[in-house]
């Protein structure tokens, strides 16, 4: 919010802050790491993003590439994400079979590393195994959910694409744009477009 941007520009400016229900001032000697999935050059020049804060933020710039592009992170990240669940859910799992790791590898992660991460958090959580197979991973599953019938229109395909995704993040529609790599405004756009179409 302009609001927040406004309060983290002060902090980067004067090096102080002040608590919540709080009078006194407190110095401060931060250096902010920050990651976006949106492009702020353009949210500058759309004015929904401070330009001041933007080349404050904007000293060291690293592009992260999606994870379909680093293929090879992908066991690494995998193995990561199990020693976590495995600890958190008391589970002996030893790591992946092999069939599973070339899967986990040859999946295009749309959802990118959150995708990985609850994969493998459901896959521990649901193994009988002290390894992870292709079966615990489910991604068939996944896959086939997303098969779309021959003769489906664009706005079909569009439309079960953003349904679904609604339905995995609880009808958020915040967290589905950010999945879907769309706007807030475009996700609201179609659904009164499809609920005129029923009418």
């Amino acid at each position: 919010s302009p609001n927040i941007q406004t309060q983290l520009l002060r902090v980067l400016q004067e090096g102080e802050i002040k608590r919540v229900g709080e009078n006194q001032v407190r110095k401060v000697d931060v250096r902010i790491i920050a990651a976006t999935n949106k492009n702020l050059a353009e949210a500058v020049k759309k004015s929904e993003f401070r330009e001041d804060l933007y080349y404050r933020l904007n000293v060291i710039n690293l592009f992260m590439p999606p994870l379909r592009q680093r293929a090879k992170d992908v066991p690494l990240l995998a193995h990561h994400f199990l020693r976590k669940y495995a600890v958190k859910n008391r589970k002996e799992i030893a790591g992946f079979t092999p069939e599973a790791l070339d899967l986990l590898t040859g999946y295009s992660w749309p959802g990118n590393v959150r995708e990985l991460e609850n994969t493998v958090e459901r896959a521990v959580v649901l193994a009988k195994g002290t390894y992870l197979s292709t079966e615990d991973l489910r991604l068939q599953e996944a896959a086939r959910e997303l098969f779309l019938p021959q003769g489906m229109t664009l706005e079909e395909m569009e439309r079960r694409l953003v349904e679904k995704t609604l339905d995995e993040v609880d009808n958020n529609i915040t967290h589905a744009a950010d999945r879907l790599g769309v706007s807030r405004r475009w996700i609201h756009y179609k659904m009164k477009q499809w609920q005129n179409g029923r009418n």
